[in-house]
């Protein structure tokens, strides 16, 4: 008899540890990744957020309340930096994204030859370097550059435009720059998605009278929403957070006119007079920015979730 309670229990024992593995065996298999999200991700930014508290480098740290915080309100170089931004964030991310859906539209057309070609062409600039196609960008309009040289051989100017001496041009610059880059990146979302529609949809649409615009605004668009919503938090990301371009094209010049928070905070580290902690603050602006931005995108797309 207490044989028998003993084999009991252990059956009872075995069966409950084997439901306990089934419940958290999940966890074994993400642990590590946890552990490394945590460590890389949640931790630094836990650390960037009290270090914008405090001011200094290295040992010299000390802390000094919300006085980064309030020093933000009449740093003009942040205020400067905050407008440019806004401004590339406010032009070419529309103008971004239209390009990328017209794209993906014109080459998800099965009749259109060298599709191929072409779809490769527009997504190629995603993989070059930022650097080096920066620097391409920089010689391509300098003073003794292609543009200006096309520009003089066509008689369209009298003399050479210093192009990135110029706060207007250097802007739109720096706009042409991550709008010929980074379309393609959004147009293989655009076009992927598209191939999984089907076609009868759009043969139904014609069949009914629809003609292209009516079809692109009432049938591709909706469809293509979520993606849409997608890359457009993915691109405000990537524009508030724009750094190599400005570096290397114009340096953040002339003066502070193409300056981005991102080289601001840069400049804060390790150009200027380094100070980590006014620099953390600077960085958790952006944090705001994308959160913000962001929870509005979600509005105006609609998502209730």
């Amino acid at each position: 008899m207490g044989q028998q309670l003993i084999n009991k229990e252990h059956i009872t024992h075995k069966r409950s540890m084997k439901a306990f593995i089934r419940k958290h065996i999940g966890w074994l298999f993400i642990i590590v990744s946890v552990l490394a999200i945590g460590l890389f991700y949640f931790y630094p930014m836990i650390e960037a957020f009290l270090l914008s508290f405090q001011s200094g480098a290295g040992a010299s740290l000390k802390y000094v309340g919300f006085d980064n915080w309030m020093r933000l309100f009449g740093d003009p170089s942040f205020l400067a930096a905050l407008i440019n931004t806004s401004i590339y964030l406010l032009v070419q991310v529309p103008v971004m994204i239209v390009l990328a859906l017209i794209f993906s539209v014109l080459l998800n057309d099965p009749t259109l030859k060298f599709r191929g070609f072409f779809r490769t062409a527009i997504f190629l600039p995603c993989v070059t370097s930022l650097v080096a196609y920066s620097v391409i960008f920089k010689y391509l309009f300098g003073v003794d550059g292609i543009v200006n040289h096309f520009l003089l051989n066509v008689g369209a100017i009298s003399e050479s435009i210093n192009f990135l001496a110029d706060p207007i041009w250097a802007k739109i610059i720096i706009i042409l720059a991550i709008t010929w880059r980074w379309t393609g990146y959004n147009m293989i979302f655009y076009l992927s998605s598209l191939q999984n529609v089907d076609h009868s949809i759009y043969e139904a649409a014609r069949i009914d009278g629809a003609n292209a615009f009516q079809q692109f605004f009432q049938i591709t668009i909706p469809l293509l929403k979520p993606i849409i919503l997608f890359t457009s938090i993915t691109s405000t990301i990537g524009t508030l957070q724009l750094f190599d371009e400005v570096m290397n094209i114009t340096q953040g010049g002339p003066g502070n006119a193409t300056l981005s928070i991102s080289q601001y905070i840069y400049n804060l580290s390790f150009e200027y007079t380094p100070d980590f902690g006014y620099a953390a603050t600077v960085s958790y602006v952006i944090v705001i920015l994308i959160v913000f931005l962001s929870i509005i995108q979600f509005k105006v797309a609609g998502d209730k979730k």
